[in-house]
């Protein structure tokens, strides 16, 4: 039997690190230039986390968490988002006592039992930036510029920045009303999944990618349309500062994002040709999430992005990721005693940090030479009985064929 990896999941290869090695560069860069923190949670939490803050009627509950019972009977989830488990951490230690907002950065795995498709798997990567205990638009634009910036800092282009609002506890219920009503005459045109949304989970209903939906959201109520005066005020002082920073975002009607925790501010990153369907980043503003894990109430707001997707626009767009570093010297070695000074060599070497690559086993030089120049190395150090003897290595540059005898001693000057 041949074992693979489960559906959903991917192995990444050598040939891939420099991609996910480049974006954590990037992302602790980008955490450094506003004032984040890197934090780390557990892979796994109490169910009930989840199910409280993401919302019992959302998809993620209902279908796609990663659910089961240990040893202690306890329910533990494998983590299906990152911002509820910051939370957790906020509340738990105490981070409410820090000069606010708290602001923290996370690069996590993800786990979704969902249809495997490009750029998305059952195991994900996504990294996040949460910004905890402050309730001014301000932070709404200074957020969406870190996530703006971000990906032009990574050369990615022709993306659009999608923006709405959709209220608070206290002005969307009146439009989720009003959204009722206007679906309750086109049920009918719905998927079978939106018909049971009208029922449990109406906003959510704008959200549906189905094409029939689609056409049905396009002429529903507005959010906009049902804001209170704070929420409307809100809303217009983020795009007065989001024109400021001359981000060129689109408000989007249909934009609710998936999670229940969302209140006012939401906010997605798309490719022009994508549109929501292929969404780099997406986050928003979550006022009631700490209160509702049993803390005081404390506006936040923040975004995440998948890495694997982010991965697949960096090739689309043919970005030039620079390559890892490799080591730059091959020793290469006839004989037992001209091993033996090879593997001291390379211990010395590496101590002066300088990376070596030693060869292995009985190869002929001809093969060895050739294992180096495969290996894409700058340098091959050759050692035989004749070199050992005169305490001699001949150092060849790769590159032009180029080589000469020096003494050992000198090798770690001359490398270096």
């Amino acid at each position: 039997m041949l074992y693979q990896a489960p559906r959903g999941t991917s192995d990444i290869l050598p040939e891939e690190q420099a991609y996910w090695r480049f974006i954590e560069q990037k992302v602790a860069e980008s955490a450094q230039l506003y004032g984040y923190e890197r934090i780390d949670t557990p892979a796994f939490e109490d169910t009930k986390l989840f199910a409280r803050s993401v919302g019992e009627d959302t998809d993620i509950v209902t279908k796609e968490m990663y659910t089961f019972e240990d040893r202690g009977k306890s329910s533990l989830t494998l983590r299906p988002e990152g911002t509820a488990s910051v939370c957790r951490a906020y509340l738990e230690h105490g981070l409410h006592n820090q000069p606010q907002p708290v602001k923290l950065y996370y690069i996590a795995s993800i786990f979704r039992y969902e249809r495997p498709q490009a750029g998305r798997y059952r195991q994900h990567y996504q990294f996040g930036y949460e910004a905890i205990g402050e309730g001014d638009p301000a932070l709404d634009g200074e957020v969406i510029d870190l996530a703006w910036r971000f990906f032009a800092d990574m050369n990615l282009r022709r993306l659009t920045l999608q923006l709405n609002s959709i209220g608070c506890k206290q002005c969307r219920p009146n439009y989720v009303d009003s959204l009722k009503s206007y679906y309750v005459g086109r049920a009918l045109e719905l998927c079978p999944e939106c018909q049971t949304r009208l029922k449990r989970n109406p906003l959510r209903l704008l959200d549906c990618k189905q094409a029939g939906c689609q056409k049905v959201a396009a002429a529903a109520p507005k959010s906009v349309d049902y804001l209170c005066n704070e929420c409307a005020g809100h809303f217009n002082q983020l795009k007065r500062y989001l024109e400021l920073l001359k981000l060129p975002f689109n408000v989007n009607h249909q934009l609710v994002r998936g999670l229940d925790y969302y209140t006012r501010t939401v906010f997605e990153i798309q490719p022009e040709a994508g549109g929501s369907q292929s969404t780099l980043a997406g986050g928003g503003r979550y006022d009631d999430l700490i209160g509702e894990l049993g803390g005081k109430p404390t506006p936040a707001i923040g975004f995440a992005a998948g890495m694997e997707r982010l991965i697949l626009n960096l090739k689309e767009q043919k970005v030039a990721i620079p390559p890892l570093p490799k080591p730059r010297v091959f020793i290469a070695c006839l004989g037992d005693e001209a091993k033996e000074t090879a593997t001291k060599l390379a211990a010395e070497l590496r101590g002066a940090g300088v990376g070596v690559i030693a060869a292995m086993g009985d190869k002929s030089l001809k093969a060895q030479l050739r294992q180096a120049n495969s290996l894409g190395v700058r340098y091959a150090v050759i050692i035989g009985e004749e070199e050992v003897r005169a305490g001699t290595a001949v150092l060849r540059d790769m590159g032009s064929a180029e080589q000469k005898s020096v003494a050992v001693g000198e090798l770690q000057g001359l490398l270096k």
